[in-house]
């Protein structure tokens, strides 16, 4: 529902931040690793996530969206909820959760306060097949600008009910053929033809 709050910081401490955006003052949970990317005063943006629960909806702060992504793939798996995230991604970084994830090192993610062997079980085996397709702090194969257009036309791609693997594998072919001048949408225009 939102993307994302852009505003002055009026309120900043380790758990929340107070974003001022034109006279309206969002209270948006955070983690450590976002508290300290964030500045003290002045303007900033954070990524948003909105989580509805009977009793509350709590506004959920992130310093980019690769931090946003890993909270929503772990807040996917059953019984990891919003503040079990938020701990882990308080503890480790996303590029380090991943990295956890892909090995399989159960012992480093019930390291993590709240995170027991089950709970760390479940993670890896949910998780660790979609972790393989995303980048989280590691080297992207097409740069930048490629991998996050890779990511958006994906999206667009999965969205649009097309299977994640033979997207990827479309979507990497007409990456290496077009080269780096392709705009997103003949990206997506392109592989939908050659489907």
């Amino acid at each position: 529902m939102y993307a994302y709050f852009e505003g002055n910081v009026v309120e900043k401490n380790p758990a929340y931040v107070v974003v001022d955006c034109n006279g309206i003052g969002y209270l948006l949970n955070i983690s450590l690793n976002t508290f300290s990317k964030i500045p003290e005063s002045g303007k900033c943006r954070l990524f948003a996530h909105l989580t509805v629960r009977e009793d509350a909806h709590l506004l959920y702060g992130f310093a980019d969206e690769e931090e946003r992504s890993m909270f929503r793939d772990l807040i996917s798996v059953s019984g990891v909820g919003a503040a079990t995230a938020r701990i882990m991604l308080s503890s480790m970084s996303p590029a380090d959760i991943q990295q956890a994830i892909l090995t399989g090192h159960v012992v480093k993610l019930t390291s993590i306060k709240g995170i027991g062997e089950k709970s760390a079980q479940r993670i890896i085996i949910d998780l660790k097949n979609k972790m393989g397709k995303a980048s989280f702090g590691t080297t992207p194969a097409f740069g930048g600008i490629h991998n996050k257009m890779k990511n958006e036309a994906l999206n667009a791609l999965e969205t649009l009910g097309f299977a994640t693997n033979a997207a990827e594998k479309a979507i990497d072919k007409t990456l290496k053929e077009e080269g780096e001048s392709i705009s997103l949408e003949d990206l997506v225009k392109k592989v939908l033809k050659n489907f």
